[in-house]
C-alpha cells in the first residue's frame, strides 16, 4: 500500500502525530508490534505512578501517627494493586485506541512488527508499504549488563516487576536511578526489604550532591539499605536465594533482583541499514534539529533518538515535527528547556542547569537555596524532607536552573519553568503575590534570599 505518511509505533510521539497528519488531509499508517501506547501507558508513566500512589498510601497510613491518627494493622495486597494497575492502564490504551479511530478512514493501523526493506518503504506480516514520508516512534527497552551470572537467575526489569502478585521478602536492585529509586521506595513501603547497589557515589547522580543525599536520607529513614560507591560484578543463585556480589567485598542477599542500569532503543530489528537510516555506537537513530535522520524522507523520534527519555520529550517532538512538516517550521529539536521529576516520596524535580554543570561550563550564576521543611505549608502537613535550590544570571536576572527535592517538587518545578520560558526575571517571583499558606510561596522565600532581594 502506498501512503503519505507512515508513522512506526503508538507512543507517546506517533498517536498524536499520526491523529493530527490525518485530520490535515494525509494518508497515515500506523503500525504497532504490541499494545498500544507505547512504554508510557504500558510499562512506564502509567502504571508505575498508579502503583506509587498505592505505596504512598500504605506509608500515609502506616505513619499517620505523627499527625495525632490511629491507623493500626495497615496491610498491601499486592494482587489487587496490580490488579487495580492494569485496570487503569488498560483504560488509557483504550484511549489510545478511540483517539485513532476519531481520525477516520485514512488512518489505518497496522498490528505487527515493522522492518525497513528499501528507502521509505516497510514491511509488517509478509505485506510491504511505502510512503513520502516516514516517522520513526519505536522508543526503547531494559537493557542487561554484562554480570557474571545474571543469566544464571530469573531478574526483573521495570516491565516484569509489576506483575510480581507476591510480595518479595527481599528486593535486590542494580542501579541507583530513577527506575531503581521509584521501585525500592515503592516495594519497601509495599512492605519488602529492599537493598540498592549502586556504582556512583551517590543515587540519581545526575543531579546535585544535595539533591541526592536528600534522597538518600529519606530511604535510610524508611529502611532501604544503600551500597554505593560499589559495582556490581557478579550474581549467583543457591538456595531459593539471589546473591549480588559487588566491588570493595560488598555483598547483598535477597529474594528477588530488580535491574535497573539502563535501556536500549528498539532499533536492532528494523532494518535501518536497508533504509539507510544512520545509528550511533548505542544504536539511537541520528537525527539533526528537525529530526532528520541520514535517510531522505525519514525521521526518529521519541526515545529512539538518544535524547531524554521522558514521555513530555516525546510528545513535545510530536507538537514541532507536525509544524516543520505542515507549516514550514525549520528545526526546534535542540535547545529547548525540559524538565525532568523522580517520582520518589518527596520527589526530585529539575529544570535548566544544576550546579554542577553550571561550573563545568563556566557559567556566571547566583544560587539560593533553602531546606524544603523551611516552608509552613511543609511544616503543617509534616512534608518537611528535601531541599531546593536556583541559579540567576547575574546581569539579566533570568532563572538557569532550579531544583527541588520535596513534597509535589514535580508541581512547583513549572513555576520555574514558566519564567525560563518567558523569559522573565527572578524579580517576578519575588513581586508576585503568593497565596499563604501554599507550597509556593516556599519558591518565593527561597529567591529572596539572594543578596539582591533580601527585604531590609
Amino acid at each position: 500500500m502506498k501512503v503519505d505518511v507512515i508513522v512506526i509505533g503508538t507512543g507517546q510521539a506517533g498517536v498524536p502525530l499520526a491523529a493530527r497528519l490525518t485530520e490535515a488531509g494525509k494518508r497515515v499508517i500506523i503500525v504497532e508490534k504490541g499494545h498500544l501506547g507505547g512504554s508510557c501507558v504500558n510499562v512506564g508513566c502509567t502504571p508505575t505512578k498508579t502503583m506509587v500512589a498505592s505505596a504512598r498510601a500504605a506509608h500515609v497510613a502506616r505513619s499517620a501517627d505523627r499527625l495525632g491518627v490511629k491507623a493500626a494493622d495497615v496491610g498491601v495486597d499486592l494482587a489487587a494493586v496490580v490488579d487495580r494497575k492494569n485496570e487503569i492502564v488498560d483504560q488509557w490504551r483504550s484511549g489510545v485506541g478511540k483517539r485513532l479511530e476519531r481520525a477516520g478512514d485514512d488512518l489505518t493501523l497496522i498490528e505487527g512488527a515493522a522492518r525497513f526493506v528499501g528507502e521509505r518503504e516497510i514491511e509488517v506480516a509478509g505485506d510491504r508499504h511505502s510512503a513520502d514520508i516516514v516517522i520513526v516512534n519505536v522508543g526503547a527497552r531494559p537493557s542487561a549488563p554484562p554480570i557474571k551470572g545474571l543469566d544464571s537467575v530469573d531478574w526483573l526489569d521495570n516491565e516484569t516487576i509489576m506483575e510480581v502478585r507476591q510480595l518479595p521478602d527481599h528486593l535486590l536492585i542494580i542501579g541507583g536511578g530513577y527506575i531503581a529509586c521509584e521501585f525500592g521506595q515503592m516495594f519497601r513501603r509495599f512492605g519488602s526489604d529492599v537493598t540498592i547497589m549502586q556504582r556512583s557515589d551517590h543515587l540519581v547522580p545526575r543531579e546535585d550532591v544535595e539533591a541526592s543525599e536528600a534522597i538518600e536520607n529519606v530511604f535510610r529513614e524508611e529502611g532501604i539499605e544503600l551500597v554505593l560507591g560499589s559495582e556490581a560484578t557478579e550474581v549467583e543463585a543457591a538456595k531459593g536465594s539471589i546473591t549480588v556480589h559487588c566491588t570493595g567485598g560488598a555483598e547483598a542477599r535477597g529474594s528477588h533482583l530488580l535491574v535497573a542500569t539502563g535501556r536500549v532503543p528498539n532499533t536492532d530489528d528494523l532494518g535501518c541499514d536497508a533504509a539507510g537510516i544512520e545509528l550511533d555506537e548505542r544504536g539511537n537513530i541520528e537525527v539533526d534539529d528537525s529530526f532528520r535522520t541520514s535517510a531522505a524522507g525519514v525521521y526518529a523520534l521519541g526515545d529512539c533518538t538518544g535524547g531524554p527519555q521522558f514521555t513530555h520529550a516525546s510528545w513535545d517532538d510530536h507538537r514541532i515535527l507536525y509544524e516543520i512538516l505542515m507549516e514550514g517550521r525549520e528545526g526546534g529539536r535542540e535547545g529547548r528547556i525540559t524538565p525532568s521529576t523522580v517520582f520518589t516520596d518527596p520527589q526530585i524535580a529539575q529544570v535548566g542547569l544544576t550546579e554542577r554543570e553550571a561550573k563545568e561550563r563556566g557559567i556566571e550564576y547566583e544560587a539560593a537555596s533553602m531546606p524544603f521543611g523551611h516552608i509552613a505549608r511543609a511544616i503543617e502537613t509534616d512534608e518537611r524532607a528535601g531541599t531546593m535550590k536556583v541559579l540567576i544570571d547575574p546581569k539579566s536576572e533570568r532563572v538557569l536552573g532550579a531544583s527541588i527535592v520535596g513534597y509535589e517538587a514535580g508541581e512547583l518545578i513549572h513555576v520555574f519553568l514558566m519564567l525560563m520560558m518567558a523569559g522573565a526575571p527572578a524579580r517576578a517571583l519575588v513581586d508576585a503575590q503568593t497565596v499563604h499558606p501554599t507550597l509556593a510561596e516556599g519558591l518565593q522565600s527561597m529567591v529572596m534570599k539572594l543578596d539582591r532581594y533580601k527585604l531590609e
